[in-house]
């Protein structure tokens, strides 16, 4: 099985730029990427923070993009959507009996859970004892292999900012999962804008770069400083099958120049390496 990660698109209205890069148009080339070279996907998931200020003009073009996708489609919400907004342009995303933006769906590989982490009024993340509660249904309704999505990460990762507004329930989500540990084969989020990836309490993680700006690596500053950089945006190629996942970072928009590395030195000698040029690539 293979499905596609996408996360913090961060789109804004007007065709404007965010931080001196267009997100709509990222997003669009993430689109016109996906569609081409992973059309056999089995489902899109957006881990949130689809627009960076929740208005209504942000999430039309929003919409104009990712309605393009050429398969199944996941919306999820972050702590830069508007529940409102979000709700008015796509009423048919599933919703739970409280209104939160959690579904599930059933796969060859396990059962994926995608989960509302939004909390009103701050950009850190909740999971409240309604949530909470909805999230041990769904673990006990079966018994098989479990991928959880969410938006805020229920850990600290070292960057003292984002640490700052991670899930601030965690560790009343931490009693629910526990159980079901040995079954959830994967965690994914958004949030930190970055690639990273580890193991939490046993349960492998992946974070992916958002689609405009990025968070640079700075575990040295306080909680009270932000570091943002504009590193290439890149999505999640995610293969699944009985006893492996794999997730690829695909930096979609790199313009760095590729080459065959598997040329015969017997056949042409060290010069095809030493001598290959690239036209515009200037090295470090």
């Amino acid at each position: 099985m293979k499905f596609i990660h996408l996360t913090d698109t961060h789109v804004i209205g007007g065709n404007r730029t965010l931080y001196g890069a267009n997100p709509a148009r990222r997003l669009a080339l993430a689109v016109d990427s996906i569609n081409a070279e992973h059309g056999d996907a089995a489902f899109t998931v957006v881990t949130g923070d689809l627009t960076h200020w929740g208005d209504a003009d942000a999430y039309a073009a929003f919409e104009a993009q990712i309605r393009r996708l050429a398969m199944p489609l996941v919306l999820m919400v972050g702590n830069h959507d508007d529940s409102a907004a979000f709700a008015d342009r796509f009423p048919e995303v599933a919703r739970d009996e409280h209104g939160f933006v959690q579904s599930r769906r059933e796969t060859p590989q396990g059962t994926c859970l995608f989960l509302d982490t939004k909390q009103p009024g701050t950009h850190a993340g909740g999971y409240c004892a309604q949530r909470l509660a909805w999230l041990k249904r769904q673990l006990e309704a079966t018994d098989g292999p479990v991928f959880l999505f969410m938006h805020h990460p229920p850990f600290r990762h070292g960057i003292k900012s984002m640490d700052a507004i991670m899930m601030q329930d965690h560790e009343a989500f931490w009693q629910v999962i526990e159980p079901h540990r040995a079954r959830i084969r994967h965690l994914f989020f958004g949030h930190v804008h970055r690639a990273i990836f580890g193991n939490w309490r046993g349960i492998s993680y992946s974070c992916m770069r958002g689609l405009n700006h990025q968070v640079a690596l700075d575990l040295v500053s306080d909680a009270a400083s932000i570091p943002g950089d504009l590193a290439e945006p890149a999505y999640g190629v995610v293969l699944c099958d009985t006893d492996c996942v794999t997730v690829h970072l695909h930096e979609f928009a790199s313009r760095a120049p590729r080459f065959p590395l598997n040329a015969s030195e017997h056949e042409f000698g060290e010069q095809y390496a030493t001598s290959m040029v690239h036209p515009g690539f200037r090295d470090l």
